[in-house]
């Protein structure tokens, strides 16, 4: 049996586990599947493959032997340039960062995910310090969106989105900020799991905001997405956002039946600077589900501002040495908004947290009565490379700035998403599945739902 591109990281596992594949010959067809097309689609930052080689040998010598392997077993997989890797520097998508010294070990979440038999393969391009949502990277290039090369991956988790929706690897790893998980699902047609804050763990990760910042999964199936999350639970002592939840399953639990979930509309904020692909992504959704209720989130609009408050002052702290030491080092974008983001007084940040606690209580009472929201992932699909502005009913619009226009209010409170791609022609499109904090597997099973109607899908990549 030979490894083929269309396998997803479930089949792969079951073939190597019952010996019909080697772990060895699911690396190498990983490995030739990028050097194939990673000089186009520019994902790839490093290839561990001699790493990668050599678990894949330990893994196949385990069952020669007999001995149980994990269910990820001879899984390829790859991280964000943010994850550590041992003999890597963690570059964080920048220059400054390659100066550091190789981590001497690997994050939580990768040697949880290769405990379960996966194959680490390399790291993955990014948007400088993750204050992108382009995938647009000044230094590495960028990434570029498997159905159209000259469009967008979406940021700053770019690469992780452009190797999954290319079919390079089965399942990447990202991280989520302000929508850097959804964003990229969106535009490379894939899944993408935001979980909730605090539920895997970030240590031994490069930092962003450290009150936003979340890690997470892509794939290009549901049960993928599923497999990748619950190996990746459990308490660690060393994020201390991470030591509240112990491990709760999912995979045995997305078959279960939806009927009797109360699913609605996520409106307002949510209807508004949409393009039309957007909301038919969003009306072929809920139409499946059944979804009819359209709830307005208050102050969602707020929620967003407060969340770029947020965002850029603790982001500005985290970096102050490095823009008095090495300000031309930086993308100048990038740079800029981190000096704005140290000049914004504290009052303001003050009001922001403070509205930030009244925000997340509104949102729990809409919980109470609600179990599902859906809200587009992005206002459009993927815009062209460079492209600075979109046209939206003859307003002009920047698309740095308004391409998280729908994730951010989200993050904001660490709420769990599912991003769920809708195969529209000629490019895919995200949807935001949202339940309350911890319910992970909710968002799951309605994804695992959709799937099997066959409404959300992982096209397969139209630009190779």
């Amino acid at each position: 049996m030979t490894a083929k591109p269309e396998m997803n990281a479930a089949d792969i596992a079951n073939a190597v586990a019952g010996g019909q594949l080697s772990a060895l010959a699911a690396t190498e067809a990983a490995l030739a599947r990028i050097k194939q097309h990673d000089g186009i689609l520019n994902s790839f930052t490093d290839v561990t493959a001699e790493r990668a080689r050599a678990k894949a040998r330990a893994i196949d010598a385990d069952i020669a032997a007999g001995r149980k392997v994990g269910p990820l077993a001879g899984v390829p997989f790859a991280v964000k340039n943010l994850f550590d890797v041992a003999g890597l520097a963690t570059r964080a998508g920048s220059k400054i960062n390659r100066d550091l010294a190789p981590a001497k070990r690997d994050a939580t979440l990768i040697e949880r995910m290769e405990a379960a038999g996966a194959v680490l393969v390399g790291a993955l391009n990014m948007g400088e310090y993750a204050y992108d949502f382009t995938g647009e990277n000044i230094h590495d290039g960028p990434s570029r969106n498997p159905h159209d090369t000259t469009r967008m991956s979406g940021g700053s988790s770019g690469g992780s989105g452009s190797a999954v929706g290319g079919a390079l690897v089965p399942i990447a790893l990202g991280s989520d900020t302000n929508g850097s998980i959804r964003v990229p699902s969106s535009f490379c047609g894939i899944f993408g799991l935001k979980p909730t804050y605090g539920r895997l763990s970030r240590a031994r990760s490069f930092p962003f905001v450290a009150s936003l910042d979340h890690l997470g999964p892509f794939a290009r199936s549901v049960t993928d997405l599923a497999l990748a999350y619950d190996v990746m639970q459990g308490p660690d002592a060393e994020d201390g956002a991470c030591t509240t939840r112990g491990v709760e399953p999912v995979t045995p639990l997305l078959a279960e039946s939806i009927s009797g979930l109360r699913v609605a509309i996520a409106g307002g904020h949510f209807q508004k600077n949409v393009f039309p692909e957007a909301v038919e992504a969003v009306s072929r959704v809920a139409k499946a589900l059944g979804a009819t209720q359209v709830v307005d989130i208050p102050e969602a609009s707020r929620a967003r501002a407060a969340a770029y408050v947020i965002t850029t002052t603790e982001g500005a702290s985290l970096h102050l040495d490095r823009l008095r030491k090495r300000p031309n080092d930086f993308d100048p974008a990038v740079r800029d908004r981190l000096i704005a983001g140290a000049m914004v007084p504290a009052t303001l940040v003050d009001r922001a947290q403070k509205f930030r606690r009244w925000y997340r209580a509104q949102l729990a009472e809409i919980f109470r009565s609600v179990d599902v929201l859906l809200a587009p992932a992005t206002p459009c699909t993927a815009p062209k490379l460079g492209q600075v502005n979109f046209n939206l009913d003859g307003v002009e619009l920047p698309v740095r700035a308004n391409i998280g226009i729908h994730t951010q209010p989200i993050s904001f409170i660490g709420l769990p998403v599912v991003a769920v791609p809708v195969p529209l022609e000629p490019l895919p499109i995200g949807v935001q599945i949202i339940c309350a904090p911890w319910r992970e597997g909710i968002a799951l099973r309605v994804a695992h739902a959709l799937e099997k109607m066959g409404v959300v899908a992982a096209p397969a990549p139209r630009g190779l």
